[in-house]
């Protein structure tokens, strides 16, 4: 990594750091879980999944329940009074024993019919193999849960196969290097894994030196399946509005390809496969209202 890499990957770490420390009472997390759905809700999101570690919220004595169960709140209150549908999504961190991701995962397996509808691993990409997690990913598949994992973006291919083999994916988060490996990346092809590409915080961390490189493109012309993330809202000062039209002003998205990227979403969408059809019909009544 550069040095300006670098710089930036601080800054990004530093922002998070700011945001972590004030989520560590209930009431602010129910808060800024509401008002995280609220804005979203504002820009036409129909249906948002929140990830998080609630790991990070411990930090004052709360525990992973209540940590948890205050996200939760926050989401059900925007949805009831919202026009959208907000899941959570529970993060091990990739820094932390196995043994942690094993209560993370139990955890939200429990959890499994009151919000919490999948599975991640986040955190330090290099360096800290996902294969090292792979009972707590074993867990998360037979409670249910869709699973994800955060691979190929400050690691290479090998992270990503790691993800395939070890951990269940059905999504990828990022898969920034994907393009490394071309058979590797016939095999997501293939097996219908989506990605989750987050455009400007791959920038702001220095895992693309600009946005007119990112090798989203390369995605799209391969066929993969694409949906479009902020990654985090307030960090990276982004919207999903921004990444759709950073796509198409940088990265030369049709139209057709970005109404693709959008029902790919829906699509993928760890929900049972009878929300996500009543949302993909959904998605395809309007598209042809406004053809």
């Amino acid at each position: 990594m550069v040095a300006a890499e670098a710089g930036s990957l601080q800054r990004y770490l530093a922002g998070f750091d700011l945001t972590i420390s004030v989520m560590q009472d209930a009431l602010s997390i129910e808060r800024i879980a509401y008002e995280l759905a609220e804005d979203a809700a504002a820009e036409g999101v129909h249906y948002l999944e929140v990830r998080y570690s609630p790991v990070l919220n411990t930090r004052k004595g709360l525990s992973l329940d209540e940590a948890i169960e205050a996200s939760l709140a926050g989401l059900a209150r925007a949805q009831t009074r919202l026009d959208v549908c907000a899941r959570l999504i529970v993060c091990a961190l990739r820094q932390l024993q196995p043994s942690v991701s094993r209560r993370l995962a139990t955890l939200a397996a429990t959890y499994g019919d009151r919000g919490i509808v999948g599975f991640d691993l986040a955190g330090p990409e290099l360096g800290h193999p996902a294969r090292d997690h792979q009972d707590a990913f074993a867990i998360a598949a037979e409670a249910g849960l869709g699973v994800t994992v955060h691979a190929g973006e400050a690691d290479g291919p090998e992270s990503i196969r790691q993800a395939l083999d070890h951990c269940r994916v059905q999504r990828l988060g990022h898969g920034t290097r994907l393009f490394e490996d071309p058979e590797l990346l016939a095999r997501v092809r293939s097996e219908g894994i989506a990605l989750e590409v987050c455009i400007a915080s791959n920038v702001h961390t220095g895992a693309v030196p600009r946005v007119d490189r990112h090798p989203v493109r390369r995605y799209i012309d391969a066929e993969l399946e694409v949906t479009l993330n902020t990654d985090n809202r307030l960090i990276s000062g982004v919207t999903l509005t921004d990444e759709f039209w950073t796509a198409h002003r940088h990265l030369g998205f049709t139209w057709d390809e970005l109404r693709s990227v959008a029902r790919a979403a829906f699509a993928h969408a760890f929900l049972p496969e009878t929300e996500r059809a009543r949302m993909v019909d959904a998605f395809d009544r309007e598209s042809r209202r406004q053809r």
